[in-house]
């Protein structure tokens, strides 16, 4: 059986705590800053954690991570 190739897309945006979590960027921080508190730009620095309905279908694009 072949490999299974990782998704490129995924592995640039998502990576995996030590328990298997996995980790991604906030959004809404590209453009359109000037009418966004401070506070709110602030806040979108900080990384989230994907959901868990949505953690498994991520784990499937990345098989080595």
């Amino acid at each position: 059986m072949p490999k299974m190739k990782t998704h490129r897309g995924a592995a640039k945006r998502f990576k995996l705590t030590g328990k298997g979590k996995v980790k991604r960027a906030k959004a809404f921080k590209s453009h359109l800053l000037e009418k966004k508190s401070a506070k709110r730009k602030r806040k979108l620095r900080q990384g989230g954690l994907v959901s868990a309905a949505d953690r498994r279908r991520i784990r499937k694009l990345l098989p080595y991570a």
